[in-house]
């Protein structure tokens, strides 16, 4: 699936008639590949369970069988019309970077990426609630941390994350292209493709490292990265706050310095995803 997708990405990127995905299908699916392959056989077993009843979802234009097609049902029912826009805004949290970091006040109606992925990973814990509830919280879940490890995600510079500042990915440079789907879609791609696959099973010395802290720190560090890897780089003073001189062009050494970033957070969210997911499924 993954390589298939790294196959077709330069076809789906000139066909695509605006960005239509967040964190698109790449980073998603690795992000949940990598999980697949570091939770427990438990876990595993409770995945397949509730997957099997992703009839329950009423969603049958996007499927959620398998874990990656669950990673980007989410996204997927964007396109199903306006009764889904009730989770639009629970794929970021915009926390201002150019102020102090302030959690809470970027959720202070609850309505964000943080607080909904606390109250899914309630109810997957949760073995009595309803089995439609569980298996729709399960397959937000898997999503919603894959979009928390995309910094732009966390983060914003008074430009809707990213999605105000032009950019060009080397010489292909379509209009719909611009900061936050340069992150989303061709960054991650390379990332992900460049170097021994990521989708591996970690040692438990990696995954204590990777997957330390809680949901919240988590938030944070991506809000720091947002900072410190995707504005401060593209400014002209390598200030995270200031100008941005023109379209952004990614290529060359600007590409180079970042792959790593973008490829630890790929792993990141697969280690974490799967400790979360242990957390709620694993047997007692």
């Amino acid at each position: 699936m993954i390589r298939k997708l790294i196959a077709l990405f330069a076809l789906a990127a000139a066909l695509l008639p605006a960005p239509a995905f967040a964190y698109w299908e790449y980073g998603h699916q690795t992000v949940a590949a990598i999980a697949w392959k570091n939770i427990k056989p438990s876990t595993r077993a409770e995945i397949r369970k509730l997957l099997a009843e992703q009839e329950l979802l009423g969603t049958p234009a996007c499927p959620a069988g398998t874990i990656e097609e669950a990673a980007v049902w989410a996204d997927c029912i964007k396109k199903l019309g306006p009764d889904y826009k009730y989770a639009s805004n629970w794929h970021f949290t915009d926390i201002e970077i150019c102020k102090p970091y302030d959690l809470e006040a970027a959720c202070k109606d609850g309505n964000c990426l943080y607080e909904q992925l606390k109250r899914d990973l309630a109810t997957l814990k949760d073995r009595r609630a309803p089995a439609a509830d569980r298996v729709k919280a399960l397959v937000f879940l898997i999503h919603f941390v894959g979009d928390m490890h995309q910094p732009l995600h966390a983060s914003d510079r008074e430009d809707m994350g990213g999605n105000k500042v032009e950019a060009a990915w080397g010489i292909y440079s379509p209009q719909r292209f611009n900061l936050h789907s340069v992150w989303d879609g061709p960054l991650a791609e390379r990332a992900g493709s460049t170097g021994p696959s990521l989708v591996r099973s970690y040692s438990p010395a990696e995954r204590r490292k990777l997957a330390g802290g809680t949901v919240a720190e988590w938030t944070r560090q991506s809000w720091e990265l947002a900072r410190n890897s995707v504005y401060a780089p593209i400014t002209a003073n390598g200030d995270p706050c200031g100008p941005i001189e023109g379209r952004v062009v990614f290529e060359g050494p600007l590409v180079d310095k970042l792959v790593p970033v973008a490829r630890l957070q790929l792993k990141r969210g697969g280690v974490r995803l799967a400790k979360l997911l242990d957390m709620a499924l694993a047997a007692r």
